[in-house]
């Protein structure tokens, strides 16, 4: 229909009445063929009414009755039903789930199907409803048993949260024969704690899952005025960053990541995945990246029960650590999410923020208690009047007085207790009624013989200390909803402990983790480099650049002075006279580019250093000044900067005195890759040969660990651990007794149990105290140096049991030891550690310390060394043996103690 017909029908006809009252009666052919013109316009208008009208209907009740929560109780239609169905069927016993979905349809007009997939998702979050039987794996994606085979019923969380009948509004079911909830009135952020998402018409939902006590916690926060903060936690643990959480709000994002295990070099294991993921499709996306040859996998087992296990078993020759990184970069072990919090609000949709959510449920749930407890105490205080009116009308004997026995009527009776009560009225609670009244007459014979005064005042009494008690949870009604909260943590918040660990992930670089599975050739005859080519068999081995993969970069330098960053591919034309082909590493200041080059034909020969740290793809660049005929002479690309020195040999020449000479690139600065260099000579050179190759110029390497991240980094983030050279490593001790060394490589992966890191220095000797589980717990001693593993080793000995007390790798290392239990009354005693104890090996148990009770050992300063006056005086103990306090030449306790004390025995 055209823009110029609106709604006004008169318009839309032609025909005003204006028109047919001057003209007469319209002709009905006249009148009909105007019909007949316009009515294709009508129909479209008419449709196009309809369709506004009834879409927006749908979207309405789409958006408002199907796929948005409400935000007081947390829950979608489907959910409410189906838990105010459980409820009038809760007889604390199980019922079959097909019985459950039957009875909700009496509410939910959309078939068995939504009830039961809505009712298995309420079960397997184990929260609200308990379950029996079959209910599937959230983990692998098993699905549950039929509803026939099944069964649920309310969990005492839910009983104790849900519901009161008293404080729910309610409204009829949608075939008017029952009535149902308009929400549920739920003393605790349901929404928060179990999340959901739904698809509505034009917009979504996705609220996290948050942990139960830390959804208390911020609950009690909040009502004692304090900040607080949520962050999601999933019940299929894994590692979560929340730096972009945005309280859960639009435009908000979160990476989760599976944990990923290593069992020995060659096997990992994944034992938790990411939220929203089954073993299932984490496998697939797996065995993808293999097949597209991104990582390198032998063969994925999925060993998942109750708990999620992933074995992955790696090629010979893959490092474990660039394989974590290659899962986490090429496949769905690391998943990017993005929240919507969106829910109904005031009936209508709303997008918040999770601590909005929270306020809302906490004032929400104070409001409901607000509401029972003045329904509680109108129904004391009716207790309290009627028990007083009761007493009045048995003690006063009313029901003796000749006016009321001679009564002809109920009503006359009715009036002559009215009239009995008169004085006592100003005393009650409110005014009495003739309901009041009545209940007063329909008391029985035997009540009044049993009453007692004194029981009845007791019971008055009573009702008047509820009533003070229940005004007294009204006036302070925040400490009341606080101590609501706590009583939960304190009765259901053991089984709910966070699952997901809160960490900031590192960046990935995808083209840093690829395996290189392709290879990558060369034909300079043709210029043209690829993973395709086609190259003769006998020149195949000659033309063999290096291994990549498929989304690295490769630099191209020539010999013109061009160079150039272009994509892996199976073949491109990238021209001739190619000096040299390398993996490009963005941001890379390692690799160093010694380079002599002639400017322009004829022209300086010119020397310099420089690296390529960020380029754009396929843009061509050039080291030399852009004179033409300019060329390189002389190129090498070094890993490490290293800088070796050239023998120049000059063409001979009139006057031309030295034939000859070296130039050093370790006398030159590194800059940048636009620098002019230092020149190198102005005359003609016969050629170039290498004088002697060079050694590193960087120096060692400054390197850090982030303890968030639990990576090595060259950026200055986290703990400064030294600078490195070629050949050092890094120690690595953990709370649970075992050690371990590595490179400093930046891909390397650290647990998360670590005591301390450090660059490692086999020269120190260190001093642990620990407790020998195999030795009865008694305190041992002993000295050693940690040697080079790259497998976890103990050095608190074989017994997985025993514990560390303190470590220490100071030189004269102290302690103060004082005793617990019946011995707290001897003197504390100073440990000279090496006076104590030879340096042995780290598999020596070492030596008893006491048999005393020891309540703590505490480092104190280290003894001062002093230098011995002759070497006699130097001991060595070389004897990795075990050190066993039986031997024969073993000092007593009491000895030991005079030792270290040096003084006389005081025990």
């Amino acid at each position: 229909m055209s823009d110029e017909y609106n709604d006004d029908e008169e318009e839309i006809y032609g025909v005003s009445a204006d028109d047919e009252e001057d003209n007469g009666e319209a002709t009905e052919g006249g009148f009909e063929s105007m019909l007949v013109d316009l009515s294709d316009d009508v129909v479209r208008h008419q449709l196009r009414g309809m369709f506004q009208s009834w879409y927006l209907d749908y979207a309405s009740y789409a958006i408002l009755d199907r796929a948005i929560p409400h935000i007081d109780d947390g829950l979608k239609p489907v959910q409410r039903r189906i838990l105010h169905t459980m409820k009038k069927l809760d007889d604390e016993h199980f019922i079959k789930v097909a019985n459950i979905v039957g009875a909700t349809m009496a509410f939910h007009p959309h078939g068995d199907r939504s009830i039961y997939g809505a009712l298995v998702q309420l079960g397997q979050k184990q929260l609200l409803v308990d379950t029996q039987g079959n209910w599937g794996n959230t983990l692998t994606g098993a699905s549950a048993a039929a509803g026939r085979y099944i069964e649920a019923r309310l969990s005492p969380f839910a009983v104790e949260v849900l519901y009161n009948p008293k404080v729910t509004e309610w409204v009829p079911s949608y075939d008017g024969r029952d009535k149902e909830p308009v929400t549920l009135p739920a003393k605790f952020p349901l929404l928060l704690s179990q999340g959901v998402g739904g698809i509505a018409v034009g917009l979504s939902s996705l609220i996290m899952p948050h942990n139960f006590n830390e959804i208390l916690d911020a609950a009690v926060a909040y009502l004692k005025n304090e900040p607080f903060t949520l962050y999601p936690d999933f019940p299929t643990g894994g590692f979560i960053d929340v730096s972009r959480y945005n309280d859960g709000a639009r435009g908000g994002r979160i990476k989760v990541r599976a944990k990923i295990e290593k069992i020995d070099s060659k096997t990992l294991a994944i034992t938790e995945i990411p939220f929203g993921l089954t073993t299932e499709t984490l496998i697939e996306t797996i065995i993808k990246a293999n097949d597209k040859g991104k990582i390198k996998i032998r063969r994925v087992d999925d060993n998942t029960s109750r708990t999620a296990r992933i074995i992955i078993s790696l090629q010979p020759g893959t490092s474990s650590d660039k394989a974590i990184d290659a899962l986490y970069a090429f496949t769905s072990c690391e998943l990017q999410l993005s929240p919507n919090c969106c829910v109904i609000h005031d009936n209508k949709p709303r997008f918040l923020g999770v601590s909005d959510v929270l306020r809302h449920n906490v004032d929400h749930t104070r409001e409901i208690f607000k509401a029972e407890l003045l329904i509680k105490l109108g129904e004391v205080m009716e207790q309290l009047l009627f028990a007083t009116l009761e007493k009045i009308f048995i003690e006063e004997r009313i029901y003796k007085d000749r006016e009321f026995e001679e009564s002809r009527s109920k009503n006359e009776a009715i009036r002559h207790i009215e009239r009995r009560l008169e004085p006592w009225k100003e005393k009650l609670l409110r005014q009495v009624t003739d309901d009041d009244l009545l209940r007063l007459l329909e008391i029985k014979m035997s009540r009044i013989l049993r009453f007692s005064s004194e029981s009845a005042d007791e019971a008055i009494a009573a009702f008047n200390q509820r009533i003070e008690e229940l005004q007294g949870d009204l006036d302070s009604l925040t400490e009341y909803t606080i101590r609501w909260f706590e009583h939960l943590k304190e009765k259901y918040g053991a089984a709910y402990p966070r699952q997901t660990v809160i960490r900031n992930f590192d960046s990935i670089e995808a083209a840093n983790v690829a395996e290189a599975t392709e290879k990558l050739y060369i034909d300079r005859d043709e210029g043209f480099i690829g993973t395709a080519l086609k190259i003769d068999p006998e020149k195949r081995e000659k033309a063999f650049l290096f291994n990549c993969s498929s989304i690295d970069d490769v630099i191209l330098f020539y010999r013109d002075g061009k160079y150039k960053v272009i994509r892996v591919q199976e073949k491109v034309s990238v021209g001739k006279g190619i000096i040299h082909v390398g993996l490009f590493k963005r941001n890379d200041v390692r690799t160093v580019y010694n380079v002599i080059y002639q400017d322009g034909k004829g022209g300086t020969y010119y020397m310099k250093r420089f690296s390529v740290t960020g380029m754009t793809r396929d843009r061509v660049y050039d080291l030399t000044q852009g004179k033409p005929g300019s060329k390189v002479v002389w190129f090498t690309a070094n890993s490490n900067g290293e800088a070796e020195s050239v023998k120049v040999v000059l063409k001979p020449k009139a006057r031309l005195k030295t034939l000859q000479f070296d130039v050093d690139f370790a006398d030159l600065a590194i800059k940048g890759r636009g620098a002019m260099g230092n020149i190198v000579t102005k005359n003609e050179v016969h050629h170039f040969t290498l004088n002697r190759k060079g050694q590193s110029t960087l120096g060692g390497r400054q390197v850090w660990f982030d303890h968030d991240v639990l990576r090595i980094n060259y950026d200055g983030r986290g703990e400064y651990l030294g600078e490195f050279g070629p050949n050092d490593l890094v120690l690595v001790v953990l709370n649970n007794g075992e050690y371990y060394t590595t490179s400093f490589d930046a891909s390397n992966h650290y647990d998360d149990d670590i005591m301390f890191i450090e660059r490692f220095r086999p020269e120190v000797v260190w001093t642990a105290i620990l407790r020998d589980a195999s030795q009865g717990n008694y305190p041992y001693v002993k000295r050693f140096k940690f040697e080079p593993s790259t497998r976890r080793q103990r050095y608190l000995g074989d017994n997985e049991r025993s514990t560390l007390i303190a470590l220490s790798d100071k030189d004269g290392a102290r302690f103060t030891v004082t005793f617990a239990g019946v011995d707290e009354i001897r003197m504390p005693m100073t440990l000279d550690a090496e006076e104590f104890v030879a340096v042995k090996s780290l598999r020596a148990k070492g030596k008893r310390l006491t048999t005393y009770e020891v309540a703590s050992i505490t480092e104190i300063e280290p003894r001062e060394k002093t230098e011995p006056e002759n070497m006699a005086e130097m001991q060595s103990d070389d004897d990795d043996g075990l050190e066993n306090e039986n031997e024969p030449n073993a000092q007593s306790d009491d000895e030991v103690r005079d030792e270290l004390t040096g003084q006389q025995r005081i025990f």
